[in-house]
């Protein structure tokens, strides 16, 4: 059978419609839960699948969250390899960290439910014009943002933010919006993020459940569908490396706050 280990920052913030997609097409999932898990125990090269989801602390939080570098240092080799990987939010930038591209605070919180626009190489990324086509609109729930990686493909944009989605070498997908949401928990993620919602201008819990009963049902059928094509194109290429990434050379500038 099949690994799939996920990295997991928040309990809440879990792996959502993603876990039975990936138990039906062979996986067997086993959580990492970070600040408590060692990640030494996890050769980085090993899982078939490594999905690094959510969390509300930021990469350039490392003086604060030691283990964050851990992690930072623990994806770059994967990476390198082109071993499947997927990103989600604060996966994502930790991906692009991982990179060497900036991660930083963005300036304003995009939190809810708006459209993504493809990007400029989004159209040779299989299913994904079809995905957002059908989603309509996806759920963001972030502050940070983060420069696309040098050799990685920039798959989509937001009107708030450039940066949504890219692609590194044939296998690895970063995501800065979430796909994998469920409606069914919201209340979780409403009472999880209190402080970050009251904080946030514009924002309020009546507007994000009556957009998340708008939205959330035609987002979740097309993120099952566009999940579903991914996973595919891994098992049908699991012995290849084709459109190898770039050699990534370590860089301390990763991990400061700009």
């Amino acid at each position: 059978m099949k690994q799939a280990l996920v990295l997991r920052h928040l309990a809440f913030e879990d792996l959502g419609l993603l876990r039975p997609l990936l138990e039906q097409a062979g996986y067997r999932i086993r959580y990492i839960e970070a600040g408590v898990d060692a990640l030494g125990d996890y050769p980085p090269l090993e899982a078939d699948l490594l999905v690094v989801l959510g969390g509300p602390v930021s990469v350039y939080d490392s003086a604060d969250y030691p283990w964050l570098a851990e992690e930072i240092n623990w994806l770059r080799p994967r990476l390198q390899a082109d071993r499947p990987t997927l990103g989600i939010c604060l996966g994502a930038q930790l991906m692009a960290a991982a990179l060497n591209a900036k991660v930083y605070p963005g300036g304003v919180k995009e939190i809810g439910w708006a459209p993504l626009a493809l990007g400029r190489e989004g159209d040779d990324f299989p299913g994904l014009l079809d995905y957002l086509a059908e989603a309509g609109a996806v759920l963001h729930w972030h502050g940070d943002t983060f420069d696309l990686p040098s050799g990685a493909r920039h798959l989509a944009s937001s009107a708030v933010y450039q940066n949504q989605a890219f692609a590194w070498g044939a296998h690895c997908l970063a995501l800065q919006f979430h796909p994998e949401f469920e409606a069914q928990r919201l209340e979780q993620w409403l009472i999880g993020h209190c402080l970050e919602i009251a904080a946030a201008p514009g924002v309020t819990l009546a507007g994000l459940r009556t957009a998340t009963a708008l939205h959330a049902p035609q987002a979740q059928a097309a993120g099952a569908r566009f999940f579903d094509s991914w996973l595919a194109t891994l098992s049908s290429c699991r012995c290849k490396r084709s459109s190898a990434p770039p050699p990534v050379q370590t860089a301390p500038h990763c991990l400061r706050h700009f």
